[in-house]
């Protein structure tokens, strides 16, 4: 078994399954009906995301497990998603600044993965991109509008865009699994995607006229662990409510 691809599928799958969960729950609460279905309907590509990830992933261990099992049958240690996309909603600005931060790195990390010398990797992230580049250019956006709208949207968004930053930095740090990947050229060091992508959220920001927290605060007092299998409480919530039925019912079919 290729241990570095398997790891790397997982945690991409679990980073874009969180995430569409998240956003999921959005359904029947947005702010407006415009903002519900493009919520819904950027989950809805996650998800498709997450399982073209959990799918390599399976094939890759070869022990019979789909995306599935995978998804559905997997204590919270087992998981290895990013700390940032299991954070609770929060009010609609707290969501926004957790997407337009993922959606920021995922971009550019997408990108770069086109390019990759694995021929799977390079399928998946040529399917997504475009998908993404999408997310990025919406909640770019609205960011925009909010941080320069009222004083009411301006202080929420600073505050969410605080809160998030520390979450920021786990994004790019590289470990074994990358690390090996990217001898092989088969994803960038996440390493290297933190300078244009701090370029980019800066620029955003501005003229969103919001302020950019520090960078050293992303970097050196990043939240970490997600990849490692150490997660907050949010996430133990999350994965109850989402697998309930299949754990209930675990030789259901449809």
């Amino acid at each position: 078994m290729d241990k570095a691809l398997f790891s790397y599928a997982l945690r991409m799958g679990d980073s874009t399954l969180v995430l569409a969960q998240r956003l999921g729950e959005w359904t029947g609460h947005g702010p407006a009906l415009e903002e519900e279905l493009a919520c819904a309907n950027t989950a809805l590509d996650l998800l498709g995301q997450a399982r073209m990830w959990l799918t390599l992933a399976g094939e890759t261990e070869g022990q019979g497990r789909d995306e599935d099992r995978l998804a559905y049958h997997r204590d919270v240690h087992e998981y290895t998603n990013y700390l940032l996309v299991e954070r609770e909603n929060g009010h609609y600005g707290d969501t926004l600044a957790r997407q337009f931060l993922f959606d920021a790195w995922h971009c550019f990390l997408l990108e770069q993965l086109i390019e990759s010398s694995d021929e799977q990797i390079r399928e998946i992230a040529q399917k997504a991109h475009k998908e993404v580049l999408y997310h990025l250019r919406r909640s770019t956006d609205l960011i925009v509008r909010l941080g320069d709208g009222t004083p009411e949207s301006h202080k929420r968004m600073q505050k969410a865009i605080d809160d998030a930053w520390f979450y920021l930095g786990e994004l790019f740090l590289d470990d074994e699994v990358t690390e090996e990947l990217a001898q092989r050229q088969a994803v960038p060091l996440m390493a290297s995607l933190w300078q244009p992508c701090l370029e980019y959220i800066q620029n955003a920001l501005e003229r969103a006229t919001l302020r950019c927290p520090a960078e050293q605060d992303a970097q050196h007092k990043a939240y970490r662990g997600g990849p490692q299998g150490r997660h907050t409480e949010a996430l133990g919530f999350l994965l109850a409510e989402m697998q309930h039925l299949p754990r209930m019912y675990p030789d259901a079919t449809w």
